[in-house]
C-alpha cells in the first residue's frame, strides 16, 4: 500500500507530486496565474485561485495608467512604436531576458540594426532557454519588456520597423 502514494485514490493517474510542487514554485517566482504542461497522454495544469484585484477587469486599466506615468520615458515611447513596426510576440508563457547571461550587454537594443534570425532576447519556460529571434531584418524601433519579466503568450516583446 504503501507503494502507491502517488497514485489517486481511486487507483488512477499516478501524480508527479515534485513536478506539480515546481509547477506551483514557478508560478509564484513568474507571477503567473496558470501554468499548463503536456507530456503525450498526461496533461497537468496548476493554477492560483485569483483575488478580486486581478479579477476585476475595469481596474487594471486605470491601475495601469498611473504605473506607466511613473515609469521612464522610454516605455512611454514604446507604445507608440508598436504602431510603427512590426512587434515579435512571445510563442510561450515564461520570463524575457534581454542578454545571455547576469551582467552581460543586452542581445538588441533600440536603435541597433538586426537581420532575420538575429537573436533579439531569450524567453525562459520550464528551465529551457528559448531563443526569439528576429522574423525580418531592420531596426529596433522599441524594448516593450524589462528584464527578467514575466511575459505571456502573444505578448509583444520587440517592435522592429
Amino acid at each position: 500500500m504503501a507503494e502507491n502514494k502517488g497514485a489517486a485514490a481511486s487507483g488512477g493517474m499516478n501524480i508527479d507530486r515534485k513536478l506539480v510542487r515546481e509547477l506551483a514554485e514557478m508560478l509564484g517566482e513568474t507571477g503567473l496565474s496558470e501554468i499548463e504542461v503536456e507530456d503525450g497522454d498526461r496533461k497537468i495544469r496548476v493554477s492560483r485561485a485569483a483575488t478580486a484585484a486581478v479579477v476585476a477587469p475595469a481596474p487594471l486599466p486605470v491601475a495601469h495608467a498611473p504605473a506607466a506615468s511613473a515609469a521612464p520615458a522610454p516605455d512611454a515611447s514604446a507604445a507608440p512604436a508598436a504602431v510603427d513596426g512590426n512587434a515579435v510576440k512571445s510563442p510561450m508563457v515564461g520570463t524575457a531576458y534581454l542578454s545571455s547571461e547576469p551582467g552581460a550587454p543586452p542581445f538588441v537594443t533600440v536603435g541597433k540594426q538586426v537581420s532575420a534570425g538575429e537573436t533579439l532576447l531569450i524567453v525562459e519556460a520550464m528551465k529551457v532557454m528559448n531563443p526569439i529571434t528576429a522574423p525580418s531584418g531592420g531596426t529596433v524601433k522599441a524594448i516593450l519588456v524589462d528584464n527578467a519579466q514575466p511575459v505571456e503568450f502573444d505578448q509583444p516583446l520587440v517592435v522592429i520597423g
